[in-house]
């Protein structure tokens, strides 16, 4: 069961993301030699995005809010059991946060060098 819970959790998370690699931009008129090396950095600028520290940030706040609610459902063994599915889904969410992000410095660069970002 939760392993269950873990593996739809990711699921969930990971449905919703775009990645920089899905991006498009109006190719009329560009020299996409220079746009593979313009993604390339903007890519590069898009790494400082904190995605690891968003998982671990949204993990523990999953954590104490899926405890409470168990713990005033449940006890206190539902309070643990609350809490790991908090922290799993506060963490999926941290990450889906993050990847956006990522993908938003992407398009935000392109979009300021110059390229018409269709999506």
């Amino acid at each position: 069961m939760k392993y269950r819970i873990t593996a739809l959790a990711a699921l969930l998370a990971l449905s919703g993301c775009t990645t920089t690699d899905e991006i498009i931009i109006d190719q009329k008129g560009v020299n996409m030699a220079a746009y593979q090396q313009d993604l390339a950095e903007c890519k590069t600028y898009s790494e400082s995005v904190k995605t690891g520290e968003k998982a671990g940030v949204g993990a523990a706040s999953g954590a104490v809010v899926g405890g409470l609610i168990g713990a005033i459902t449940g006890g206190s063994e539902g309070a643990v059991k609350g809490a790991g599915v908090g922290a799993v889904g506060g963490g999926a969410k941290g990450v889906s946060q993050g990847a956006q992000e990522e993908v938003q410095v992407v398009k935000n660069c392109l979009r300021g060098r110059g390229y018409r970002v269709l999506n």
